[in-house]
C-alpha cells in the first residue's frame, strides 16, 4: 500500500513538474488579411489609421430592400483565383475559402516561412500546422446549391458541394496548398472563432507549439456570410443596424449612444507563429510575442452576453494569469465592440472588473465600425490588428463614436488613432453560445 501511495506522489510530482516547466515561448512573425478597408494588412491598417470605414449598401446580392438592413463591409477587387495554385481548385471552393487562401499566402510571405523538405532553412512541412476558424464556413456555397436543386434537381447539385461548405475545408485547402502536414483542423465558436483559433484558433495553435507538436502554425479565421438567408436570419433576431440604411457609413457605431445593431462584413485574418527558438534560428523578425490565451463559456444564454460580462472577465483574467501578466500592465485593449446594446455595455463592465483602478488608463478600441463585424474572421483580423498596435505602438480608433453613452465611459479612443507606447495589448471577442476568448500579445 505505501509503495503505491509513493508511486501516485512521484507521478503527481512528475506530473506537476511538467506542468510547471518554462513553456517555449511563442512569436507572431506573420501577417495577412483581407477585409473590407483593405485586401492586405498593411492597406487595412493604413485605412484604420486614416478613419476610414469600408461600410456601404450591399452589392453582392439582389434585392437587399426586402431586408431591414441593406448595408455591409464587403471585400472588393477581389480574385480568389489569384491565390491558389490552380484555378480548378479555386472553382471548386467556397469564398470563405478564397478569403482564407488569400490571408495565409499573404501571412506566409510576410513571415519569409518555406515549407519544405529539403536542406537549408526551410521547416519541415510535419512541423507546420495549420487551424483556420470560420462560424458559417461555407454558407454561400449552401444556399447557391439548395436553390440550383430546386430549379434543376438534385442531379444537377454540384459533386464539389459538400467539402466546398464544410467548416473545416478553409484548413484543409490552405494546408494543401502550402504543404503543411502538421497539426490541423478548423475551429467553430461563432464570432470568437479565431479567439480560438487566434484564441481558440489561435490559442489551441499556440499550445500545441508549447506542446511540441509543431515549430509554425499559419492560424486565423476567415468568413463570407454576406449573403440572403444570413441578412433574412440575422434581421428576424433585431440584431442588424436598420436605423443608418440612408447613411451606411455611420451605421455601426460601437459603444455610442446611438447604435442600432451590428453591420455584417465579410474576410479574413491569418497570422504566422511560431516559437521564438525557431524564429530566430531562421532569422525572423518577430511582430511580437503570443504570450497569453484564455477561453471561458458565460453558460447563460445562446445570445446575450452574461449580465455584467462575467463570462469575458474571467476569460480575460485567465488570459493574463497564462502571460504573467498584471492588469495594470495592459496598454491597448481591442475590443470586441459589436455596436449592440448589451455586448458593447456588458464588455465595458468587464474591463472595468478585470482592470479595476487601472481601466480608465487604458486605450480601448472596436474596429467594427470601419470592417464590420466579420463574424468567424473577427478574432483573426483583430489578431492581426493587435500585434500591429504593439509592433507600432498605436492604437486605431473606434470611428462614429460621437453621443457619449453613461454605460460606456472608457477611453475608446474616440478622436482618431493615438500614438502610445503599448508594450502590451489584448485583443478578446464573444460569440453566440456564450463562447469567449482572449489574447495577450507583447513586446519582445
Amino acid at each position: 500500500m505505501v509503495s503505491i501511495t509513493r508511486a501516485a506522489l512521484a507521478a503527481s510530482i512528475a506530473a506537476t513538474a511538467v506542468a510547471l516547466a518554462p513553456q517555449p515561448r511563442v512569436v507572431v512573425t506573420g501577417l495577412g488579411a483581407v477585409t473590407g478597408i483593405g485586401n492586405t494588412y498593411e492597406a487595412m491598417w493604413s485605412s484604420l489609421l486614416e478613419g476610414a470605414t469600408g461600410i456601404a449598401k450591399v452589392s453582392c446580392f439582389e434585392d437587399v430592400e426586402r431586408f431591414g438592413s441593406h448595408v455591409g463591409c464587403e471585400v472588393r477587387d477581389f480574385e480568389g483565383k489569384e491565390w491558389f495554385a490552380s484555378p480548378k481548385s479555386a472553382n471548386s471552393n467556397d469564398r470563405y475559402t478564397h478569403l482564407a487562401m488569400a490571408a495565409a499566402r499573404q501571412a506566409v510571405e510576410d513571415a519569409d516561412l518555406h515549407i519544405d523538405e529539403s536542406e537549408g532553412g526551410a521547416t519541415h512541412p510535419e512541423r507546420v500546422g495549420v487551424m483556420i476558424g470560420s462560424a458559417f464556413g461555407g454558407i454561400g456555397t449552401v444556399e447557391s446549391e439548395i436553390a440550383r436543386m430546386e430549379k434543376r434537381g438534385p442531379r444537377k447539385v454540384s459533386p464539389f458541394a459538400i467539402p466546398a461548405l464544410l467548416g473545416n475545408t478553409a484548413s484543409g485547402v490552405v494546408a494543401i496548398e502550402l504543404n503543411a502536414r502538421g497539426p490541423n483542423f478548423g475551429v467553430v465558436s461563432a464570432c470568437a472563432d479565431v479567439a480560438s483559433c487566434f484564441r481558440h484558433a489561435i490559442g489551441e495553435a499556440m499550445l500545441a507549439i508549447q506542446r511540441g507538436d509543431c515549430d509554425a502554425v499559419v492560424c486565423g479565421g476567415s468568413e463570407a456570410a454576406m449573403t440572403p438567408l444570413m441578412y433574412g436570419g440575422f434581421g428576424a433576431m433585431k440584431a442588424m443596424c436598420t436605423k443608418y440604411n440612408d447613411d451606411p457609413e455611420k451605421a455601426s457605431r460601437p459603444f455610442d449612444a446611438d447604435r442600432a445593431g451590428f453591420v455584417m462584413g465579410e474576410g479574413a485574418g491569418v497570422v504566422v507563429i511560431e516559437s521564438l527558438e525557431h524564429a530566430e534560428a531562421r532569422g525572423a523578425k518577430p511582430y511580437c510575442e503570443l504570450a497569453g490565451y484564455g477561453a471561458t463559456c458565460d453558460a447563460h444564454h445562446i445570445t446575450t452576453p452574461a449580465p455584467g460580462g462575467a463570462g469575458l472577465a474571467k476569460c480575460l483574467e485567465s488570459a493574463l494569469r497564462y502571460a504573467g501578466v498584471a492588469p495594470s500592465e495592459v496598454d491597448y485593449v481591442n475590443a470586441h465592440g459589436t455596436s449592440t446594446a448589451y455586448n458593447d455595455k456588458f464588455e465595458t463592465m468587464a474591463l472595468k472588473t478585470v482592470f479595476g483602478d487601472h481601466a480608465p488608463q487604458l486605450l480601448v478600441s472596436s474596429t467594427k465600425g470601419a470592417t464590420g463585424h466579420t463574424m468567424g474572421a473577427a478574432g483573426g483580423i483583430e489578431a492581426v490588428i493587435a500585434a500591429l498596435a504593439v509592433a507600432k505602438d498605436t492604437a486605431p480608433p473606434t470611428i462614429n463614436l460621437e453621443t457619449p453613452d453613461p454605460d460606456c465611459d472608457l477611453n475608446y479612443v474616440a478622436a482618431g488613432a493615438e500614438k502610445a507606447t503599448v508594450n502590451v495589448a489584448v485583443t478578446e471577442n464573444l460569440g453566440f453560445g456564450g463562447h469567449n476568448g482572449a489574447l495577450v500579445m507583447k513586446k519582445l
